[in-house]
């Protein structure tokens, strides 16, 4: 008897462990079933666009202006005709969101292309149209002509999107269409540096070039992302990939169908991230909101009173956490309305009214140029403003050189314009040298600065023993 109970140990111990491997087999989503049901929804994009290169390369060559041949030379070259080189192709993914044509993708996937060619699931091609693209969102609609009805994805709601749960993209990495790949969102709201308004989805669902345009999608076989980045020092997959969100996606479609462009809110201020030093230095419990370092002429901000070193902790009634947060909230909001804004302004809180006013393409802002003057306990040299710049509307001192000390340890560089120290304006470099006198020692101070095209405030501490 003792034997048979021996014998029978491993056949429960592997009846054990295949029941174990059963179970956990369970708890993985049934991606073969979503795949079938919303890959023919998913589209493969090919674009082509028309180059002319001289047989010569790009640059003739240069033939010294003294020589005897240069005139014939030159007329030789300009007469020479270019010839047509191959033409530039590429390949995107997309997806389709209504029965009788439109499709999004992304905007840097048919930017500067001369004929789209969608690629649908029976293996049938359709020649497209951009109805329009934003480039700040790399979101685009395209549309192609159809009889047919078309297969759709279903749009889902990012906002209910958690990190840890499963994703499935599908598109066409490399060419090879409607291929899948699965993974989890590592981390949600993720500011790029490229990009300051969108809120990405990070994954580590595999995505290469070619999948980008196309659908990131939750186990219900929602759509809650579009594919456009990946992260990698290779050029290809490297575990971090990011989708714009399908909200924020899917207001832009909205505008882009409706009036072929999209129109951004827009506040008129520089602003920066709150660190430990400044919360400090600005009488804060603790790190929160976005630092105002310029108010920009003319600009909703300043016709509403916000001022350089506000920190603006709410919009439209909604908390800002953090300085990126803040451009997400202005640029969804359309232009045209007035909403509330809430500033700490010398410790206190203050409720401002600002009208939103639309984002500008460009705006560009002016270094000041000006002589030195003496050093200070901070260890800088500082110069007095030209009369050009002061009558333009600029103030504050220049720093041209800096040792070390509290400055440099504070990231003062020569070139900035230093516009405010410890909440006081700077006017001139004597006024300057009396607040620096002035100043305390041992705990962070406020230095609000101008350096290239923007405005940032720094912490500079001065140490008990100087």
């Amino acid at each position: 008897m003792q034997q048979l109970r021996t014998s029978l140990w491993p056949i429960a111990l592997l009846g054990f462990l295949l029941g174990s491997a059963l179970a956990r087999a369970a708890d993985y989503p049934d991606f073969v079933t979503l795949v079938e049901r919303y890959s023919p929804a998913v589209v493969s994009i090919q674009t082509k666009a028309e180059t002319k290169q001289n047989p010569l390369g790009r640059s003739h060559p240069r033939i010294p202006e003294d020589s005897p041949f240069h005139d014939y030379f030159k007329k030789f070259f300009e007469q020479m005709p270019d010839l047509p080189t191959p033409p530039r192709s590429s390949v995107g993914s997309g997806f389709i969101i209504s029965a009788d044509g439109y499709i999004v993708t992304n905007a840097h996937v048919v930017d500067e292309v001369d004929s789209i060619v969608v690629g649908l699931s029976d293996r049938s091609e359709l020649p497209a149209q951009v109805v329009g693209r934003d480039r700040r969102s790399d979101i685009a609609l395209l549309k192609v002509k159809t009889d047919a009805s078309l297969p759709t994805v279903k749009i889902g709601d990012s906002h209910k999107a958690k990190v840890g749960q499963w994703v499935l993209a599908i598109g066409s990495p490399f060419g090879f269409e409607r291929t899948a790949t699965q993974g989890i969102i590592s981390a949600l709201g993720r500011s790029l540096p490229s990009d300051n308004y969108v809120p990405f989805i990070q994954t580590d669902a595999a995505v290469n070039p070619g999948n980008s345009g196309g659908p990131l999608f939750n186990l219900d076989g929602e759509v809650i992302g579009v594919n456009s980045q990946i992260y990698s020092r290779s050029g290809g997959y490297q575990g971090l990939s990011f989708a714009v969100p399908i909200d924020v996606a899917m207001e832009v479609v909205d505008q882009l169908k409706t009036g072929g462009k999209v129109a951004r809110g827009w506040l008129g201020v520089m602003i920066q991230e709150v660190t430990p030093e400044l919360a400090q230095s600005f009488g804060l419990d603790k790190p929160r909101g976005a630092l105002v370092g310029q108010v920009l002429a003319d600009g909703p901000a300043q016709q509403a009173g916000v001022k350089a070193g506000d920190i603006i902790i709410a919009f439209n009634g909604q908390p800002v956490p953090t300085s990126k947060d803040l451009p997400l909230m202005v640029g969804r909001t359309r232009p045209g309305v007035s909403l509330p804004l809430t500033v700490i302004r010398d410790g206190k809180e203050q409720a401002l009214t600002v009208r939103i006013a639309e984002l500008p393409e460009d705006t560009k802002l002016q270094q000041a140029i000006a002589e030195p003057s003496s050093r200070n306990r901070l260890g800088l040299i500082v110069a007095d403003l030209p009369a050009g710049k002061r009558k333009a509307g600029t103030q504050g001192v220049l720093v041209k050189d800096v040792d070390e000390g509290p400055a440099a340890s504070a990231g003062i560089r020569p070139g900035d314009i230093i516009v405010r120290l410890n909440h006081a304006e700077v006017t001139e470099p004597e006024q300057f040298a009396d607040l620096v006198k002035a100043l305390p020692t041992g705990r962070p101070i406020p230095v609000l600065i101008k350096r290239d095209e923007g405005a940032l405030f720094l912490a500079l501490t001065i140490p008990d023993k100087e």
